[in-house]
C-alpha cells in the first residue's frame, strides 16, 4: 500500500506515505525527500520577494521539487489583491517555464484565479488544495481543467459527502494539510463516500499522480 498526501505541512517519514510537503523559500529544508516551494498569500513580503522567487528557480532542476506552491489567492486578508496577483503570476510563469504542476490556495477567489490561467494561456497543471465548497465551484473548476485536493474539510464537513461524490476520478488528489487526522484516515472515509475500497481508491490517485507528475509513485 502506497498513499499518495498531495499537500502536507508536516513530514511524517512513513514508508507507506510518499508526502508532498509544502515548503517556502526562506525555510527551505534539503533533508525533506520531495516537496512543493511556493510563496503563499498570507506571507508576501514585498521586501522578499525577488530573493524568494531566485529560491524556487534555483529548486526547478531537482528531482524531488515536484511542484510550485501553495501559492495563490485569499481575499479574507489584508494583502493587496493586485500585490496577490502579481506574486501569483511570477510563480505560475516559472511553473509554465519548468514544466512544474501547481499547488494553489485558493480563498473567495475562484473565479480571479481561473481568469488569471486562461489569461496566461497556462498549460501545466494547477491543482486546488483543500477544497471545501459547493458542487457548481467544483463544476466551473473541473471545465477549465484544474485537478481539486480535498482533505480537511471532508473530514470536517460532512456535507462536502455528495461534492466530493460528483468530481470525476480522474480529477482529485487527497491530503492532511494542517490537520491530525493521518492520510490513512482521509482515504477510507474518502473511499468510503466514493463506495469503494481503499485499494482501488489507491489506483485512481496513483494514476492520477502518474498524469500530473510524470512518475509513478515508488519510482
Amino acid at each position: 500500500m502506497h498513499y499518495f498526501n498531495f499537500h502536507t505541512h508536516r513530514f511524517t517519514n512513513q514508508n507507506s506515505v510518499f508526502e508532498l510537503v509544502n515548503q517556502y523559500p526562506l525555510d527551505f529544508d534539503a533533508t525533506i525527500p520531495y516537496y512543493s516551494i511556493g510563496i503563499h498569500p498570507w506571507y508576501i513580503n514585498e521586501n522578499n520577494i525577488y530573493k524568494e522567487l531566485q529560491i524556487i528557480e534555483s529548486k526547478m532542476d531537482l528531482e524531488n521539487c515536484l511542484a510550485i506552491g501553495e501559492c495563490g489567492l485569499d481575499k479574507r486578508i489584508d494583502i493587496p489583491m493586485d500585490i496577490q496577483i502579481r506574486v501569483f503570476e511570477q510563480q505560475l510563469l516559472l511553473a509554465e517555464k519548468y514544466k512544474k504542476p501547481v499547488v494553489i490556495h485558493c480563498v473567495a477567489a475562484f473565479q480571479e484565479v481561473i481568469e488569471v490561467k486562461k489569461r496566461l494561456q497556462l498549460t501545466i497543471p494547477m491543482l486546488i488544495h483543500g477544497f471545501s465548497k459547493n458542487e457548481m465551484i467544483l463544476k466551473e473548476l473541473i471545465k477549465n481543467d484544474f485537478y481539486i485536493s480535498f482533505g480537511k474539510y471532508l473530514i470536517r464537513n460532512p456535507d462536502l459527502e455528495t461534492v466530493f461524490q460528483s468530481v470525476p476520478n480522474d480529477c482529485f488528489f487527497l491530503e492532511t494539510d494542517t490537520i491530525e487526522e493521518t492520510i490513512q484516515e482521509v482515504y477510507d472515509l474518502a473511499a468510503t463516500y466514493k463506495k469503494c475500497n481503499v485499494e482501488a481508491l489507491e489506483k485512481i490517485i496513483n494514476s492520477n499522480f502518474e498524469t500530473v507528475f510524470n512518475r509513478k509513485i515508488n519510482q
